[in-house]
């Protein structure tokens, strides 16, 4: 991975997230259009830990653990009386073609008395070694791109089953360590942004013959916040992925050995569409998305040239599942579904999780289920080691 080109390749086309199309169907016909979202750092909207990278990356109404400052604030609330918890979480990233790239991360949740939880994550993405070159193909030198995130979150309880939390997020981008390209100077990229969270946690109720069921609920918004620009210029800044998720989840206590817990998430990135422009730059179909990050959360619920189908195909579906045996042992598996026509991102996930006494380990694995779209994740096993310091005392 030694051409600046591969930038474009890692933070765009990878992620399914950003090249925008033509009309594939003829003038005036915006309905079958291939037509994806453009958005800066693409990888803090990825999942972090290897426990919802193994259930088709749900994580709105999964049970509270230390990684829901990233998934929804409101489940800290929800997190057992004492709880101190630790997760280091390991993603290599294209290991079949190489093996500097990668995603790291931290997070930290703590139950501080039995309404309120609090935590504190850090990202890391490294690009590994890049050899820019300009656009004449010249050398301009060597850098270690990098993008990362600091963020902390809040969870209170509002009733005995419902909570809400909040969050802020710190986002740095350095793509280019400082590069300059005919006579334009580059800078890193920076945001602020902000999550809100709610969760719904009912009381188990009993089924008989020692079965109980229970479901949870939660909505997130999350990186909602300024643009990201790479220069002087704030004409070209970007939008960040701000996205809308919710979810929930039904859960099954076979027996006092057995649970089983099932969950679907849509999600939704609340960011403008594209429009369609004639070979003047004028708009034939949508609205113009060069607007505010702000304005832009609203109006990316109606502004699809396509209409209602098109803003319908923007929502991701995430369908995950998890099998505990005796709170030790954890099988997962999961799917996720893109409309074709907003990327087509489809793959199936499986998942293993040890649980003993203070220490947790967690795997996932991602398998494509298209063979024209591909994850930068595919055929690729994730890590992440989970610590519980209450339960040492």
């Amino acid at each position: 991975m030694k051409q600046f080109f591969a930038l474009s390749l890692f933070i765009f086309s990878a992620f399914g997230l950003h090249a925008q199309f033509g009309n594939l169907k003829g003038d005036g016909d915006y309905f079958a259009e291939l037509r994806t979202i453009s958005v800066a750092v693409p990888i803090i909207a990825v999942s972090p830990d290897a426990r919802a990278g193994g259930m088709g990356d749900v994580g709105a109404a999964t049970a509270p653990d230390a990684n829901s400052v990233y998934w929804n604030t409101g489940k800290l609330a929800f997190l057992e009386d004492g709880t101190n918890s630790l997760s280091l979480s390991y993603t290599p990233w294209l290991n079949r073609l190489v093996n500097d790239i990668n995603l790291a991360h931290v997070s930290y949740a703590t139950k501080f008395d039995d309404k309120q939880g609090l935590a504190i994550a850090m990202r890391y993405f490294s690009l590994g070694e890049i050899n820019f070159r300009d656009q004449d193909n010249q050398p301009q030198g060597t850098g270690q791109p990098y993008e990362m995130t600091l963020n902390a979150g809040y969870g209170l309880k509002l009733s005995n089953n419902f909570s809400m939390g909040v969050g802020l997020r710190f986002i740095y981008s350095d793509l280019t360590n400082g590069l300059q390209t005919a006579g334009i100077e580059t800078t890193p990229g920076s945001s602020l942004a902000a999550d809100l969270g709610f969760y719904y946690q009912s009381d188990r109720k009993s089924m008989g013959n020692g079965q109980y069921q229970s479901f949870s609920g939660g909505l997130n918004i999350s990186n909602v916040g300024g643009k990201i620009s790479y220069g002087t210029s704030q004409e070209s800044a970007d939008f960040i992925p701000a996205n809308l998720r919710l979810g929930g989840g039904y859960h099954l206590d076979i027996d006092r050995y057995n649970r089983f817990s099932v969950y679907v998430d849509l999600n939704k990135l609340l960011v403008p569409t594209p429009p369609v422009l004639d070979d003047n730059g004028e708009i034939i179909a949508g609205v113009d998305d060069n607007v505010s990050a702000f304005a832009g959360v609203f109006q990316s619920f109606n502004d699809a040239p396509g209409g209602t189908s098109e803003e319908l195909e923007e929502i991701n579906i995430n369908i995950g599942a998890e099998y505990w045996y005796d709170n030790k042992f954890a099988f997962r598996g999961g799917y996720q579904y893109e409309d074709p026509n907003k990327g087509g991102r489809q793959y199936y996930t499986i998942g293993l999780g040890i649980q003993y006494n203070v220490f947790g380990l967690d795997f996932a694995y991602l398998i494509p289920a298209s063979a024209v779209v591909r994850s930068p994740l595919e055929n690729t096993l994730r890590f992440t080691l989970l610590f519980n310091f209450e339960q040492a005392e």
